[in-house]
């Protein structure tokens, strides 16, 4: 699970997956999760690439913002996204990537 090893491989970082307790349980609409993430100030890790950004249009029309979406590729490789993660974690600024879509990996 992406959060368990972002969390073993660097501790600074505050993980959460849906539906463990306090977030989100699994089957939460799309927007739900928007709102919740931008609420409790958190990235997004998703591999939604169909419709999570027509549901990010949605969002931001609406005048909110939110942290960011980082969308992994598939297949998925966890230990590489797990490095990249960690890196786009230590060298970015908190708001680099606000109301954005990001894909993963980066420059591929």
């Amino acid at each position: 699970m992406i959060a368990v090893q972002l969390h073993e491989r660097e501790p600074g970082i505050q993980a959460f997956a849906i539906g463990w307790p306090g977030v989100p349980p699994k089957g939460t609409p799309d927007p739900q999760i928007l709102e919740w993430i931008a609420t409790n100030n958190c990235f997004l890790i998703t591999n939604n690439r169909v419709r999570m950004p027509g549901h990010l249009r949605d969002y931001l029309k609406t005048g909110k913002h939110i942290p960011g979406i980082f969308i992994t590729p598939f297949p998925l490789y966890i230990g590489s996204l797990i490095e990249e993660l960690i890196l786009l974690w230590g060298a970015s600024l908190p708001s680099e990537f606000q109301d954005q879509i990001i894909y993963l990996p980066l420059g591929r």
